[in-house]
């Protein structure tokens, strides 16, 4: 899964990130507040460590425009350790928070906690590519999908769509498209009014109200599509 991790202490962010990469996790890093925010908007993180005091634009502020922008989860770093700073953050949505200095062991500890309480056992995915968008989570290579902490079961036809459309948001793919690719995948002796059908399956198993979905749209007179962020 994809950590962001922005301090304008620039050893600390090294080491930091450093020790996430060695643990097997992807890291992108930022040093400023702006920067933080625009490696948000660009990389689509799983996890945001941000430090309060950083030039530009504060922790606070950052962790108020990510919170404004979804539920990814984020823990707050403070040199201070003074409590009101730690009930702000927490009041402003920060999932967790630690005090420096602090032991690598416990940042770890705490990381695994708070993607395990955010991504339910997807968080274990290192290495494997997982594809997030608001609270659905689509795990390729184990080939599990998510609703929050809510496992999804698919069937294998299903999943081969959601794959295909997903890792490729807004492309928009016709029936017949989605049938050679599945062709691909298994025998399929079907004709592509059967995708509207596999579709429909899907939505009623990951879409909050499958009659206006919010992931998988229909293009009019074309195909499907996923939504884009």
């Amino acid at each position: 899964m994809k950590i962001l991790v922005a301090d304008d202490d620039l050893d600390l962010l090294g080491l930091v990130a450093y020790s996430l990469s060695q643990a097997g996790y992807l890291v992108v890093k930022a040093s400023d507040g702006p920067g933080a925010l625009a490696t948000f908007d660009a990389e689509a993180p799983d996890l945001v460590i941000l430090d309060i005091n950083m030039p530009g634009t504060s922790g606070f502020e950052v962790c108020t425009a990510i919170r404004a922008r979804g539920d990814v989860p984020v823990m707050m770093l403070t040199a201070r350790g003074e409590e009101q700073d730690l009930v702000k953050a927490l009041e402003l949505g920060a999932d967790d928070y630690l005090t420096k200095p602090f032991g690598l062991r416990e940042l770890m500890s705490r990381i695994k906690a708070l993607l395990r309480r955010s991504y339910g056992d997807l968080s274990d995915a290192v290495g494997g590519r997982v594809i997030r968008h608001g609270d659905l989570l689509i795990d390729l290579e184990r080939r599990r999908v998510q609703r929050g902490t809510r496992r999804v079961s698919l069937t294998p036809t299903e999943f081969e769509i959601l794959g295909h459309l997903a890792s490729r948001p807004g492309r928009v793919y016709t029936r017949s498209e989605l049938l050679e690719l599945l062709r691909d995948y298994e025998a399929l002796d079907q004709d592509e009014k059967t995708i509207n059908v596999h579709v429909s399956h899907l939505r009623d198993k990951i879409e909050d109200d499958p009659a206006a979905p919010a992931f998988v749209l229909t293009v009019r007179g074309v195909g499907y599509a996923f939504a884009e962020r």
